[in-house]
């Protein structure tokens, strides 16, 4: 194992002084300093930035990274094959950049024609040459300090066309001007004062823009909605709880309102296929938490939903946990991958779930059909799943409820959070950020809705498992067996690392306290190179290239629920899981010359 310098002689640090255009809304009252006379030089990389179409988007180049994950499949996979296991460990950074602000990075780096763009917390998009890190634009939305934002971070944004579209944190979706960073139009997509805020990247699919919003701690009823990408006019929105008379209402009490605040919401954004222009959307937990006070299976909670993008309408949907109690928000969606079973080839779903079980799951033009589900991380909730319907048999006496205890594995963090896995093509290996031998104890309490107040009813005690010697993992699973083929253990450090596979025989990921942004071997899951950033890796790694030279880009900023779970730990155990500092800052890497 190899540890990259801690610094390279090309370093560049940029914070404040590479600045070329600054796009920033003004607070009221502000009065900006005067431009100066003559036009504003654009940057020859932004003059020459072409427009990003949607057949663009459907078949990327190698070299280009336009959304989150790469492709509409969510593989989190870049063919570039340039950097690999027998050179990675001559890995140096490039140039890095300072954010300016504090919280989770979440976001990927999203690189087209040169030109990177970047989301942070505070509802910021920066973008950046991708080069050299020369600073061409920041934009900056102002936020009252009243604005609801339970979790303030953003996963990203989309491209089309010329504009770049930032789900900002006040649940506003804006469209920026690509080459100034200028506002093109704003649209409030919900009250935020009623709870609703967003984090997500948003989705462009079918020449639309599609997004969600945080907010099922709050009493929200969780949706999915459709914006035309030229005037923001709202084109769908489909309710994740249905109500009285709609599919699915059966599963919600008949006489109740518990539907208008039953949570569900969405926060991560969905994976698409083209062939059948459905959108496929991980859903959250319950409102509130505890199921005995909104009985019955609380559809779509915590559930993948397959959306028609072209109605809005739910043709499909596999419920992981029904009647939810435990905080298991399923908003990771499913990664869209063909796989092997019993001979023949399955037009595949594949979920690693909070709820601590992988599911295989059968996808078509509509109806999601199970295959199997594995358990990945220690469960007790579950005493297994029936077979053919893959319904969790969940056990009575570990299901919590108002006024009653019940204790349960894996936490409500769940086995694995948001960070998404990856998929290699090579391998056929899906890897997987997870946490293990966490348990939760938790109660449920009488709890009364009040717009944009907690709603959960529940009080929760975290427990390490006795005798556990490791939380963190990277775990590798053949999609085509449904066996586990390797596992990574981090002894004193949980892991929220999102995943990134690489042509190169890699995959990249960060997610520990230590600070490390590593790289395994895909095959093995040995450690084959390392670099320590100033704060821990929570953001989404990506590569793209440039003149032949194949990079990768991660975000480096430590903060919200790996935070929160990092500050649990050390009170368990004191001494061992101390603070991360935060931080926020781009890393750029490449081969060393």
């Amino acid at each position: 194992m190899l540890r990259a310098r801690a610094l390279a002689p090309v370093l560049l640090v940029l914070a404040a002084v590479a600045v070329a255009l600054v796009a920033q809304e003004s607070p009221p009252g502000f009065t900006p300093p005067q431009a100066p006379s003559g036009p504003t030089p654009i940057p020859a990389v932004l003059r020459n930035y072409t427009p990003v179409t949607e057949a663009r988007l459907r078949s990327p180049q190698d070299g280009d990274w336009m959304m989150n994950r790469r492709t509409y499949d969510g593989w989190g996979y870049s063919p570039l094959a340039e950097i690999t296991t027998a050179n990675v460990a001559r890995l140096r950074p490039v140039w890095s950049l300072s954010t300016g602000v504090i919280n989770g990075h979440e976001a990927a780096p999203t690189v087209h024609d040169g030109v990177m763009f970047v989301a942070t917390p505070g509802s910021q998009v920066i973008a950046i040459e991708a080069k050299t890190g020369t600073l061409l634009w920041r934009y900056r939305r102002p936020l009252a300090p009243s604005v609801i934002n339970r979790h303030p971070t953003t996963r990203g944004v989309a491209l089309l066309g010329d504009k770049v579209f930032l789900a900002a944190s006040d649940a506003v979706l804006m469209a920026l001007d690509a080459r100034t960073g200028r506002t093109v139009w704003s649209t409030t997509v919900a009250d935020n004062r009623a709870g609703h805020y967003m984090s997500l990247a948003p989705l462009v699919a079918d020449g639309k823009v599609l997004i969600g919003t945080s907010g099922g701690e709050l009493g929200i009823r969780g949706f999915i909605a459709a914006y035309d990408p030229d005037t923001g006019k709202e084109l769908w929105k489909t309710y994740t709880v249905p109500a009285p008379g709609e599919p699915g209402s059966d599963t919600w009490p008949k006489n109740g309102d518990q539907w208008k605040t039953g949570g569900g919401s969405v926060w991560v954004t969905g994976n698409y296929d083209p062939e059948t222009k459905l959108a496929y959307w991980g859903t959250g937990n319950g409102g509130p938490w505890m199921g005995d006070q909104r009985p019955g299976d609380n559809l779509y909670t915590a559930s993948t939903i397959a959306v028609d993008v072209a109605t809005g309408q739910i043709r499909g949907h596999f419920q992981y946990t029904p009647n939810e109690s435990y905080d298991w928000d399923e908003v990771s969606p499913p990664i869209l991958v063909d796989f092997q079973r019993n001979g023949r080839t399955v037009k595949g779903l594949i979920d690693v779930a909070r709820n601590g079980y992988v599911w295989f799951l059968e996808r078509g033009n509509g109806p999601i059909r199970f295959t199997q589900g594995v358990p990945y991380v220690r469960q007790t909730a579950f005493r297994g799943v029936d077979p053919v319907t893959g319904r969790p048999d969940v056990d009575p006496d570990r299901k919590p409820g108002t006024g009653r205890i019940g204790d349960f594995c894996p936490s409500q963090w769940g086995g694995k959070n948001w960070p998404p896995i990856a998929f290699s093509p090579q391998t056929r290996l899906i890897y997987v950020p997870a946490n293990n031998n966490l348990c939760a104890a938790m109660e449920g309490l009488p709890v009364k809705y009040a717009p944009g107040s907690a709603f959960t009813g529940a009080r929760a005690v975290v427990s390490i498992v006795p005798g556990a010697d490791h939380i963190g993992e990277v775990q590798a699973w053949n999609v085509d067996t449904g066996a586990r083929a390797w596992t990574h253990n981090f002894a004193r450090s949980s892991n929220w690392g999102p995943m990134l596979a690489t042509g190169g025989g890699l995959v990249f990921s960060g997610g520990t306290s230590d600070r490390m942004f590593r790289a395994f071997d895909a095959r093995t899951g040995k450690v084959l190179w390392e670099f320590p950033t100033a704060s821990g890796v929570i953001g989404q790694p990506s590569s793209f290239a440039l003149g032949g030279r194949q990079y990768i880009a991660v975000q480096s900023g430590w903060g919200i629920d790996a935070r929160g779970m990092q500050n649990r730990l050390n009170a368990i155990r004191p001494g061992e899981f101390p603070e991360v500092p935060e931080g926020g800052a781009v890393w750029v890497f490449a081969l060393e010359n």
